[in-house]
């Protein structure tokens, strides 16, 4: 059996192709997503002129209520005393009851189409809000394969002898991409979608709240929905800044991550992170610090998800021959030797040390937290 090798140039001319239209194809999501935002703003605008109206209507509407009541009244006494009064006021009494009743009617039907319009806003804010989510994961998702595309795959192209070894690594490359999609794909449905739902519940509760129980407790809403903003908000931004943190290239390693992890603990107030670092301030080669940061990043969010750990400890020491980094967390552990078929992080934080010809050692045990240590050789 003899293996078919390829024209590596012709491999490079598919590769600028691709590059090209994932480039064009990324701009038109981009494009979508800012037209959404804008749509979402305008129509935000108008669900807050809507809500208005509908109190407005509402009070009014309650205000006639009870003069229709007192008309009633009014026109039941003179229907009892027929003959005590003169046709004048018979005929006042019923003209005023009436004309309060239509003006109650029209108040009625405006409130009704008001609510209809207020719903169909939420229901489109909430349809906007999911393709804003969708254009930004799927921007952040095509960043990431350009990235491989331009930097990863190039380069190991360049390296590679045969195609067999280039077609190899790119099915590590999708694989990799995928288990990214399906990592962001859990976290926007845990995080920001969750959120989102229940602002969009919250914000049909707060007109019945300001019906029923007063101005402050509506206002009391309000405030715990704008918290629920924010968060949902911050999980948006720490998703897309877990895409690619903008620091590593330009600081480095170390600082991006002690800005990391003093973020993931000002976030996770009830869990204390600390980061010790050991040896000189110099820059590694960019592929080691990209896979170290994802990898450090990788074992601090599954001892927050998984492990509801308290207090996580990072340690990093770089040597003149290896990278050393221990993260340690007290946690509630897990068993080792038992195979977990969604256990994708620690396959790919083991591929990762693979690819750089590093080794990795996992401690833990049901109870006991975790330990994980990571050994990187280098380049000379």
């Amino acid at each position: 059996m003899t293996t078919k090798k390829l024209d590596t140039k012709m491999l490079d001319k598919i590769l600028e192709k691709m590059v090209k239209t994932v480039n064009h194809s990324k701009s038109e999501i981009f494009h979508i997503g800012e037209q959404s935002r804008q749509e979402y703003e305008s129509l935000s605008e108008e669900l807050k002129d809507i809500k208005v109206k509908v109190k407005h209507v509402i009070d009014e509407g309650d205000k006639l209520d009870i003069h229709m009541r007192f008309a009633r009244k009014r026109l039941s006494e003179v229907s009892s005393h027929f003959k005590s009064y003169s046709e004048d006021e018979i005929r006042d009494a019923y003209e005023k009851a009436h004309a309060i009743q239509m003006e109650l009617s029209v108040f009625r039907q405006k409130e009704k189409q008001l609510r209809d319009r207020r719903d169909e806003l939420e229901r489109r804010l909430l349809g906007l809000t999911e393709t804003i989510e969708r254009a930004e994961h799927l921007v952040g998702q095509i960043s990431v394969v350009l990235n491989y595309l331009n930097s990863d795959l190039r380069q190991m192209g360049a390296l590679l002898e045969d195609a067999q070894q280039k077609q190899e690594f790119g099915l590590k490359i999708i694989e990799a991409q995928e288990e990214e999609r399906r990592k962001l794909s859990r976290e926007i449905h845990d995080g920001p979608a969750q959120m989102l739902a229940n602002v969009m519940l919250r914000s049909q509760l707060i007109d019945k709240v300001f019906r029923e129980k007063g101005n402050e407790d509506g206002f009391k809403e309000i405030k715990d929905l704008r918290k629920m903003v924010r968060s949902a908000l911050y999980e948006v931004r720490r998703i897309i800044y877990d895409l690619r943190p903008m620091a590593l290239d330009d600081l480095g390693l170390i600082p991006t991550l002690k800005k990391y992890l003093s973020t993931i603990e000002e976030y996770n107030s009830d869990t204390k992170i600390s980061f010790i670092y050991i040896g000189s301030d110099k820059r590694i080669p960019t592929k080691f610090e990209t896979a170290l940061f994802r990898m450090i990043q990788e074992a601090v969010q599954n001892a927050l998800k998984h492990a509801e750990a308290k207090e996580i400890k990072v340690k990093l020491e770089i040597t003149r021959s290896h990278v050393i980094v221990v993260v340690k967390d007290n946690g509630k552990g897990f068993d080792i030797r038992e195979k977990k078929d969604n256990s994708f992080g620690l396959i790919g934080m083991r591929e990762r040390v693979e690819l750089l010809e590093g080794h990795l050692t996992i401690d833990s045990s049901i109870g006991n937290g975790t330990i994980i240590m990571i050994q990187v050789p280098i380049e000379k």
